[in-house]
């Protein structure tokens, strides 16, 4: 990294924070007391606080890392300034620890950038930076830096874990994913994309000394005909059935396999995933989350993804491949049909975005969620197309990832889009300037009417006089 990269960044860096503090405040004034999940997230970190570390409220469904971290930040800077009374653990200072995350998951956002396309020197350090700061203004993530919720911390341990993963300190990226692991349960899936990550590279490597042997240049490891494919596949499982392979790769990534070993056992020992109240967090066979997360990163990576070279590209790979599309319409018709699920909060909560995108778009007509397949099919077909940059070990890892983090979701929820989000955008190409500065712009505009909403357009509902806010 050259001097004026640092520099610049380092000036990037504290002129966000700075602003995201004088947010921080605006939002403390206006909510001073817990809001939404707060009010289970507060209590219980405030009574690890008084060392009632046995206590646990039943309506929490993840492990307690963000407590345990709480208690370890705050106790000692408490002790060091002399500070007692209310003002430990209160709710801005809970709320605080979220905007150190946030600050960390920019540094991170930065040194990913920076480790993933080391390799592309047509990008410059400014781009580089422009890039993190947009990542890290990422509108749904940046929301909830100011509240205490566990999801800047969950981000903050994944994207650390993940890149220890790249630098192959893989003891160090397992004991990261741990930590994740213990914000949120479902981020063993994210462990599962680290060592997916060693997997993959051993197995390009594997696949271009086979191209080599056979001298065979129509075939590549990037993306391909289905003929290709299907050979890939093939290469696929024959490497995998070898046992000198499956050592190799296991040396490898044993440490990643100690802790899904380890996530198995808790699943085991806790009879599920989840802990505390099971009833409103039963997994299912959800597939149309796979086309919601699709709509939901083209709406918020349009610059890359909705283009008018884009669109001329798809429909003429549409009307050179007709029955692909259509086998695949078929397919998307029928697990829109028989896999979707509507939960009872995203049609009661109205203070949740969601509620109203559920409401104006899907409950307008039975066959709008239908009249959709053409749009999800160009949102995968270009959210497929900006990672042909990447190997097809690569991508397939990828999307079992993304399956498994997504579909077994029942409720439609933005926040659980974040990582998989993240993960997609850190490993996409760079824009040219004039298009990554429209994306900021774009996201400065969602930050700041959705923090308008939030603190000013409050409501109230029936029979109740707390303030209720609008929130994703």
């Amino acid at each position: 990294m050259e001097r004026y990269e640092a520099y610049g960044f380092s000036g990037a860096m504290s002129g966000a924070f700075l602003l995201s503090c004088l947010l921080f405040a605006a939002v403390s004034r206006r909510q001073r007391g817990p809001y939404m999940d707060e009010v289970f997230h507060v209590p219980q970190a405030q009574a690890y606080c008084h060392g009632r570390f046995l206590q646990w409220d039943p309506m929490i469904t993840t492990l307690p890392g963000l407590y345990l971290l709480s208690v370890g930040v705050v106790k000692p800077a408490a002790w060091l300034l002399g500070w007692t009374g209310s003002v430990v653990c209160s709710v801005g200072m809970l709320r605080f620890i979220n905007l150190l995350f946030s600050a960390g998951n920019f540094y991170l956002l930065f040194l990913l950038l920076f480790k993933i396309h080391q390799k592309n020197k047509a990008v410059s350090g400014f781009q580089r930076i422009l890039s993190a700061l947009i990542l890290a203004a990422f509108p749904t993530l940046y929301f909830f830096t100011f509240l205490y919720y566990t999801d800047p911390g969950s981000v903050f341990f994944t994207l650390f874990s993940y890149l220890m993963c790249l630098y192959g300190n893989h003891k160090t990226s397992a004991l990261l994913g741990f930590c994740g692991f213990m914000f949120r349960q479902t981020n063993i899936v994210w462990t599962v994309f680290c060592a997916g990550n060693v997997v993959a590279e051993k197995l390009n490597e594997a696949w271009k000394i086979e191209l080599q042997k056979k001298k065979d240049e129509k075939i590549s490891s990037r993306k391909g005909s289905f003929s290709d494919l299907t050979r890939i596949l093939q290469f696929l499982v024959k490497y995998l059935l070898s046992p000198k392979n499956l050592v190799t790769l296991t040396a490898l990534t044993w440490p990643y396999i100690i802790l899904v070993c380890l996530f198995f056992v808790f699943v085991f020992i806790n009879g599920g995933i989840v802990v505390g109240d099971r009833s409103s967090h039963e997994a299912c066979l959800h597939f149309p989350q796979l086309f919601y997360f699709l709509s939901f990163t083209v709406f918020f990576s349009f610059p890359h993804l909705l283009t008018p070279t884009k669109i001329r590209k798809f429909l003429l790979s549409l009307k050179k491949h007709p029955v692909q599309y259509s086998l695949v319409t078929v397919i998307s018709l029928f697990l829109i049909w028989k896999f979707t699920y509507v939960h009872k909060y995203l049609l009661a909560d109205n203070r949740h975005y969601t509620f109203y995108v559920w409401r104006k778009v899907f409950q307008r007509h039975e066959l709008v969620k239908y009249l959709l397949v053409p749009f999800y099919l160009f949102a995968g077909w270009s959210f497929a197309d900006t990672l042909k940059s990447k190997s097809i070990f690569w991508i397939l890892m990828y999307f079992v990832c993304l399956l498994a983090v997504t579909v077994p979701q029942k409720l439609l929820e933005f926040r659980y889009f974040i990582l998989p989000f993240l993960m997609y955008r850190l490993n996409i190409p760079f824009l040219p300037l004039y298009r990554q500065l429209l994306e900021l712009a774009f996201y400065v505009l969602v930050n700041a009417v959705t923090f308008y909403l939030f603190l000013n357009r409050t409501f109230q509902w029936e029979n109740s006089d707390e303030v209720q806010r609008f929130m994703w």
